[in-house]
């Protein structure tokens, strides 16, 4: 089995980052680094603090699921206090750190599901969630949550076994999480540093999407929106071609897909 441990000094040491990762906070296991990480972030913590857990008792993902995190893959989240104008950008930016880590420490492909997952061969290999404290038009702290599978046997999890997947299953081996990580935090500090500047990270975004050009299921609430994915708006928000010709824009925040 490859030597994998994470730490505090594992993270950092060589770490190519100004500040997203020089801070960690390291558990072997907790109950969810999102929780951990917003009590953080409400005492003050420096921006780029990240917390990281080697298993996740009572993982979450968006909307009040959960999120299956044992042993072997990577729990983290990242404390960002970004302008009320970058909101709608992390999970863009989350979304393709991950896809450009995972091709860069692989080799392996992945696309992104709107709103917030990344596939490989249209399976589910990474969650992403966006928590933000908003008052008026201040954003009192930002939480990142990235959950990737990596070295997760699937085999051993039948019940995910037909939506989700994981690195080591794609590969046949091992993949170093210290390596995934340290790689993850290097892609997030430079497109979040490259918003102030107009990055195009909506531009690549949308054009990692698999879903445009689907027929789809959302449902937002109680509603049922059935369509073609026509093409996102720059803020997230998916545009649907309902079958009655009319454009229906769904903010992500609110929203579950199916793609048919």
């Amino acid at each position: 089995m490859m030597e994998d441990s994470l730490s505090p000094a594992s993270i950092t040491n060589n770490l190519d980052t100004r500040f997203i990762g020089q801070r960690v906070i390291y558990y072997p296991r907790l109950t969810s680094t999102m929780d951990v990480a917003k009590r953080e972030a409400k005492q003050g913590a420096a921006e780029g603090t990240i917390v990281v857990a080697d298993e996740q008792t009572a993982g979450k993902g968006r909307l009040k699921h959960g999120w299956l995190s044992p042993e072997g893959n990577i729990a983290l989240s990242i404390i960002l206090y970004p302008s009320l104008t970058y909101l709608p950008f992390l999970i863009m930016l989350a979304s393709l750190s991950v896809v450009h880590s995972i091709e860069a420490v692989t080799g392996l492909k992945s696309q992104v599901k709107w709103p917030n997952d990344i596939l490989i061969n249209g399976r589910k290999v990474c969650g992403i969630l966006i928590e933000s404290d908003v008052r008026g038009d201040t954003v009192g702290y930002t939480i990142v949550g990235i959950g990737v599978n990596v070295n997760l046997r699937l085999s051993a999890f039948p019940e995910i076994l037909s939506t989700a997947t994981s690195l080591y299953d794609e590969l046949g081996r091992e993949v170093s999480r210290l390596s995934l990580i340290q790689r993850i935090l290097v892609e997030i500090e430079k497109l979040y540093l490259s918003l102030p500047a107009g990055g195009s990270v909506y531009q690549e975004w949308r054009d990692r999407l698999v879903t445009l050009g689907k027929r789809v299921q959302v449902k937002t609430g109680k509603t049922v929106y059935k369509g073609i994915a026509e093409s996102v708006a720059s803020d997230g928000s998916l545009l649907l071609r309902q079958s009655d010709g009319s454009l229906t824009r769904i903010v992500a925040g609110d929203a579950t897909l199916v793609v048919k």
